[in-house]
């Protein structure tokens, strides 16, 4: 994504004053007059950032920041509006229509330069640079650009400023690395700039090498108690400066301030709520000299409605107004969990104690009355905004070590979850090894008895049967079909335990061929004319030539059984596409089955027919399953009353053997 600006704006002074920043603090514009220049900008081009005049000569801003919105190619891009227009209502206008930050002309250079290097830094639109970044904090021409020289030869990046007040805005904007302040300084001195650097969550972990042109040996200490990180005296040789500034680094590792958290020093927006025209502009003004963005609303309605749609950092508000009063507006704002964190300052004319524990009683932070006087207002309001900073600080820290207990809570919760799940695994594997040695060992043993009950019957039947009367005959007769019945469930089970007890011997089979000579020995079994069996030549597949021949008696079996009632009965063994790959299926024309009971297909002893339509053990089709799975594939079936029934298998995890 480009980092570029792009500024839209009629008035020429308007576009090379804000040119000149942007490029002053290092990023590439392209300046507009027109909407129409814009839109041709924006076609050949990508911008990180627009900066756009809500008058143009050729449309209204918001109305083309609303069809820019709406192409894909500025959809990530920031937006910052410009107006001369201090009605809330414009200003609600364009942030709903999609821009990110509103700023009232006559702007402030300085705030909106950071204000937008804030967006980018957001957006992660911006480069981060591969050196180091070092802040050079000094009045002094000579030693800064030649201080600037030696550092930038000694790979690292740099900023510079002239004043300990500019230094700490452009910390809050470009994040160093690390800051070299002189001691002495126009406006606030060296050491107070680590003081506030120290007092600012988002910077305080900042390393500062403070300089001094002193020769007091008490300058090192006031260095040091001020909280500098390093000393170093300006009549030392530069190298000293080199060395001290490399071993700070070293030694300082990551910063602990946290990039997400915004600075004191970075832009604030205060809002000022007030139905006095005078004071609401005497009050702007003396924000605005501190650096502040100032909203203007003139009514409780008003505030509300713009708090919807932009965030602000703090909030004047006067308890006596029309319409909604100040500690009305005060209740709703701390009611709306988006909004009960930014601080509210209530203002009034009244030395009234009571007026004022109702203030702070319907949620307000700070209490105090009016004067022409600005300057305990100010620091009020630094307060404020300090302490929301340190509690959002706070919040982050807890969020994080909360985050990071879940996350342990997760891992061990998911630890010993799969311990469990392995154990009873294993216990099941065990279990069902015992219960198949079991079921075989049982089913070896009742294959005897059956027998003798089998033949016995069947000799009572051939040499004896005149010495029964019918009646006798016939409970023999239903004995000795018990028996047979239960040597053929007994047979089943034997083979379904030799199933999972059996080792694979993978080998190249003709599926073909297979499914040719069960459906020969099926004829030969229970012959019959009406019946067309179709087998596609080709069928090849890795696996087990007996488990895979019982897979294809069950299958087959099945189909021959099912059409057995069937006018022009039809079985098909091929492959078919199916869910984007090849399977291999039995396809029949015979009895069906509903589809509500399919889950029951491959349930030992589950069956959808009675004994007397179609005679059968329930527990073919649960050894298929077993087979199948053994074989790394999967088994299904689809079916219809009365239209036939397709069972679909594969194998190897679903791949598919045709010979070509």
């Amino acid at each position: 994504m480009s980092s570029r600006v792009l500024i839209v704006d009629d008035s020429l002074t308007v576009r090379m004053d804000l040119a000149e920043s942007f490029n002053a603090a290092g990023l590439e514009t392209v300046i507009c007059a027109s909407a129409a220049e814009a839109r041709k900008a924006l076609a050949e081009d990508r911008f990180a950032l627009m900066i756009l005049d809500i008058l143009l000569p050729d449309a209204d801003g918001i109305e083309f920041l609303e069809k820019i919105r709406a192409t894909r190619a500025a959809d990530d891009m920031a937006v910052m509006l410009l107006s001369t227009e201090s009605e809330v209502r414009d200003r609600v206008r364009g942030l709903t229509t999609g821009a990110d930050e509103f700023i009232g002309k006559p702007y402030d250079t300085t705030y909106l330069v950071a204000r937008a290097r804030e967006l980018l830094r957001g957006q992660h639109m911006t480069v981060a640079a591969v050196e180091a970044t070092i802040l050079v904090i000094d009045d002094s021409p000579t030693f800064r650009e030649g201080l600037k020289e030696a550092l930038e030869q000694a790979s690292y990046r740099v900023f510079t400023a002239i004043t300990g007040e500019e230094g700490l805005r452009v910390a809050a904007e470009v994040r160093p690395d690390a800051v070299i302040v002189d001691g002495v300084l126009p406006g606030i001195d060296g050491p107070t700039v680590i003081r506030r650097i120290r007092l600012d969550a988002a910077l305080r972990g900042l390393p500062c090498l403070l300089l001094t042109a002193s020769d007091d040996d008490g300058a090192e200490l006031h260095a040091l108690d001020a909280g500098a990180d390093a000393f170093v005296r300006k009549g030392e040789d530069i190298a000293i400066v080199l060395a001290r500034l490399a071993a700070m680094l070293r030694s300082a590792g990551a910063q602990t301030g946290d990039r997400s958290t915004a600075s004191l020093q970075a832009p604030k927006k205060v809002l000022t709520v007030d139905d006095s025209e005078t004071y609401l502009q005497e009050l702007a003004g003396a924000l605005r000299s501190d650096g502040y963005e100032v909203v203007l609303a003139r009514c409780g309605e008003e505030a509300l409605e713009l708090l919807a749609v932009q965030p602000v950092d703090c909030i004047l508000l006067d308890v006596m107004m029309p319409g909604i009063g100040g500690q009305e507006t005060c209740r709703r704002v701390k009611s709306v969990p988006t909004m009960r964190d930014i601080p509210v300052i209530m203002l009034t004319a009244l030395e009234d104690r009571e007026a004022m524990i109702q203030g702070l009683g319907a949620g307000a932070d700070d209490y105090i009355a009016k004067s022409s006087d600005f300057e305990v207002l100010r620091a009020r309001v630094l307060a404020q905004i300090r302490r929301k900073q340190f509690e959002d600080e706070n919040r982050l820290i807890r969020e994080k070590l909360l985050r990071r207990e879940l996350e342990a809570m997760e891992a061990r919760a998911a630890r010993e979850l799969a311990e469990a799940r392995a154990a009873l695994v294993g216990e099941l594997e065990q279990k069902n090894k015992e219960l198949e040695a079991f079921s075989y060992s049982v089913s070896h043993d009742l294959r005897a008895p059956l027998r003798s009950i089998d033949g016995f019957s069947q000799a009572l039947l051939e040499d004896h049967a005149g010495a029964l009367d019918p009646t006798g005959q016939n409970y023999l007769r239903r004995v000795r079909t018990a028996a047979q019945r239960m040597g053929e469930l007994i047979d089943d089970l034997l083979q379904l335990s030799r199933v999972g007890r059996a080792t694979l011997q993978r080998a190249h089979i003709d599926l073909s061929a297979l499914g040719r000579t069960v459906a020969t020995a099926l004829q030969r079994i229970s012959p019959r004319e009406t019946v067309r069996v179709s087998i596609a030549d080709g069928l090849v597949a890795e696996g087990d030539a007996g488990l895979l021949r019982v897979v294809l008696e069950n299958i087959l079996g099945n189909a021959w059984k099912f059409t057995t009632n069937t006018i022009d009965a039809a079985i098909e063994l091929g492959v078919a596409a199916k869910d984007d790959s090849l399977v291999y299926f039995v396809r029949d024309n015979g009895a069906g089955f509903d589809m509500t009971y399919a889950d029951k297909l491959f349930v030992p002893f589950q069956r959808l027919h009675t004994e007397a339509e179609f005679p059968g053990t329930g527990i073919g089709l649960a050894t298929v399953q077993r087979i199948i799975e053994r074989h790394g594939g999967r088994v299904w079936a689809e079916g219809e009353v009365g239209k036939g029934a397709v069972f679909y298998w594969t194998l190897s995890g679903g791949s598919v053997g045709v010979a070509i």
